[in-house]
C-alpha cells in the first residue's frame, strides 16, 4: 500500500489545523460578533473534531485515488486536488454542525450558515495547504509498495 505513515499523517493534520485556527478565529470574531476567547474555544472544539475526522478522510481518499489511478497523493493533479478539498469539507460539515449548535449556542440555520462560511474558507485553504504540503514533503515509491519522503 502506498499511503503516508501514521506519523506523517499526524504531522500533516496538526499543521493543517494550526493554520486553520490562524485563519478562522479572527474571521469568526469579525463575522460572528463574539469575543476572541469564545471564538477560539469554539474553533478549537471544531479543530479537535476535524483532527479525528481528517486523517480518516485523507487516508480513505488517498487509498481510493491510488486504487483508481495508481498515483501517489503527492502526484495528484489539480482537478483531483479540488475533488479532495471539496469532499473533505463536505464531510467535515456533518461532523462540525452539531458542535456549532451545541457549544456555539446557534440555531440550526445560524449554525448551518456559519458552517457553510467555514466550509468555503476551508475548501480554499485545504486545496492550497495540501498542494504546498505535498510539494514540501513529497512521497516516492520505494521497493514493493513502501513509501519514503524525499
Amino acid at each position: 500500500m502506498t499511503l503516508r505513515s501514521p506519523r506523517e499523517r499526524l504531522l500533516q493534520t496538526l499543521a493543517y489545523e494550526v493554520g486553520g485556527l490562524c485563519l478562522s478565529v479572527p474571521l469568526f470574531v469579525l463575522f460572528g460578533g463574539g469575543t476572541a476567547g469564545e471564538a477560539f474555544t469554539l474553533m478549537l472544539a471544531l479543530a479537535a473534531a476535524v483532527l479525528v475526522w481528517s486523517p480518516v478522510h485523507n487516508t480513505v481518499f488517498d487509498w481510493a485515488d491510488f486504487r483508481l489511478s495508481g498515483r501517489l497523493a503527492s502526484d495528484r493533479p489539480p482537478r483531483w486536488r479540488l475533488v479532495h478539498a471539496i469532499s473533505h469539507e463536505a464531510t467535515t460539515l456533518v461532523v462540525t454542525l452539531p458542535i456549532l449548535m451545541g457549544l456555539g449556542g446557534l440555531s440550526f440555520w445560524a449554525a448551518l450558515l456559519a458552517d457553510l462560511g467555514l466550509t468555503l474558507l476551508y475548501t480554499v485553504y485545504a486545496y492550497v495547504f495540501h498542494l504546498v504540503y505535498d510539494r514540501l514533503r513529497p512521497m516516492r515509491a520505494v521497493g514493493s509498495g513502501d513509501l519514503a519522503h524525499e
